[in-house]
């Protein structure tokens, strides 16, 4: 622990009691990434319950300089959750309050320790639902911290799109609202956006207000193989920009085929594969699926199967939710690393079949699969932490991936976020003229950068 911010832990004990912990495991598990990248545990964790304790701890934290880290349930990639200086982690996963369904409104408000399975599960008897799916079950106020988006993205957007307003407790403990349940406005700064990829450096998002979309009457899903990764990527590319409304588009690599047979009992062709899914009236899923099988062939597409039985849609998407941990049982000893970037639909094929090449030419084992309908992919790469070759490979590996996509006129990171992980690529992507203007908001807002310091960028 850091002695700097004793007095500041003795004041936060003595207001909240034993909601504060300092205790060593705690605050571990606290900060544990889904990464490589090393822990740096908070001084202490609070676990809070409502926004007021929240803005009270901040508080006493801003007149300490003490730093704050606000933590969902944990599921971020890039090192989000450490404490490189220390300082408090505020736990929100007892915030599940959802305050209101208005479902003549299509819209809902929820606490931001509400997880996305929670809210699709209160809104069962609606006919409504939240589509925003990255496939953990992360807390919404998580997902608008790192601008999350996930497997339904090409067709409903990412939180970018379905987030109409946000409470947020500020770095001196003000709570503001960020907008309304209007679907527009043009009245004064775009707040809501501003805070929505921000990773808790300029506040810490208390209450979500989202867009709910109408449950479709037909869902039809599919998958089909290709020869090899360009025709893939190519058939993709072919599909939206012929302006099929697909729902889903999924791209995954032998590789990961292999892993997902083995992990979730499966017996599928062990090539590169597209899941797809429609979402519509019974005849216009039938349509679409029926142009998307003759896209597919013109660039080798072959054995698609096509299905509207919920449950054969259902094994298909869980064995995609858990292509994570599908690769990583194919090393169970090895440390996992997974990264992404986003290209324009354009660029996909060559940014994907350049970054195949590469882990192939390093020796290396790491699975791609990809949100491909909107030009995003991941990598999971699987190595040896006590090989200084392997670390170095995954490190070159990484490197040329980022400046790869940025390169294309893409991103370094399509929805995992910067974190600690890929600060090094923001000037490159950015230019430093942006940079500095993202810093001086930093400073504006959060003058004694209590606020998540030492993310998205180097300090």
């Amino acid at each position: 622990m850091n002695e700097r911010f004793s007095e500041a832990i003795a004041k936060l004990s003595q207001t909240f009691g034993k909601a504060l912990s300092t205790n060593p495991t705690v605050r571990q598990q606290h900060a544990h990434t889904m990464s490589w990248i090393e822990t740096e545990a908070p001084d202490a964790v609070l676990t809070v319950t409502n926004k007021q304790q929240i803005s009270e701890a901040v508080k006493i934290c801003n007149a300490h300089k003490m730093p704050v880290i606000a933590f969902g349930t944990g599921s971020s990639l890039e090192g989000q959750l450490n404490a490189p200086h220390g300082g408090l982690c505020i736990d929100m996963s007892q915030m599940t309050n959802i305050v209101r369904i208005d479902a003549e409104d299509l819209t809902a408000t929820v606490e931001a320790g509400v997880t996305r399975e929670q809210l699709n599960e209160a809104l069962r008897h609606t006919g409504l639902f939240f589509p925003i799916d990255p496939g953990a079950n992360a807390s919404i106020g998580g997902m608008c911290a790192t601008r999350a988006s996930g497997t339904n993205a090409v067709k409903y957007g990412t939180m970018k799109d379905v987030v109409l307003c946000l409470e947020v407790v500020l770095p001196n403990g003000d709570i503001i609202k960020t907008g309304t349940r209007a679907k527009k406005s043009s009245a004064g700064y775009d707040l809501t956006r501003l805070m929505i990829g921000s990773e808790g450096t300029l506040g810490i998002i208390t209450e979500i207000t989202v867009k709910l979309f109408g449950q479709p009457d037909c869902v039809g899903s599919g998958l089909c193989h290709f020869n090899d990764i360009d025709g893939a990527c190519q058939a993709v590319m072919l599909t939206i920009q012929y302006g099929l409304p697909v729902a889903r588009l999924e791209l995954l690599d032998g590789t990961q085929i292999k892993a997902c047979n083995a992990y979730s009992k499966l017996n599928l062709q062990e090539t590169p594969t597209l899941f797809v899914e429609f979402h519509g009236t019974a005849n216009g899923v039938a349509e679409q699926a029926q142009i998307f099988a003759g896209i597919i062939e013109e660039f080798g597409g072959f054995g698609f199967t096509y299905s509207q039985d919920e449950s054969e849609r259902k094994k298909l998407w869980t064995a995609r939710h858990n292509a994570y941990y599908a690769a990583k049982a194919l090393k169970p000893d090895f440390e996992s690393l997974s990264t992404d970037a986003c290209v324009p639909i354009s660029r996909l094929a060559e940014c994907v079949g350049q970054t195949v090449a590469d882990i192939k030419e390093q020796g290396m084992t790491a699975p791609v699969v990809g949100h491909v309908g909107d030009g995003n992919f991941h990598v999971l790469l699987l190595l040896d932490k006590n090989n200084p070759d392997d670390i170095q490979k995954t490190k070159d590996i990484l490197s040329r991936l980022a400046k790869r996509a940025i390169a294309m006129d893409g991103t370094c990171t399509g929805e995992h976020g910067v974190g600690q992980g890929k600060r090094a690529y923001m000037a490159l992507e950015h230019g430093d003229e942006a940079i500095a203007v993202m810093k001086a908001i930093k400073s504006a807002i959060d003058p004694n950068n209590i606020m998540n310091p030492d993310k998205i960028w180097f300090e």
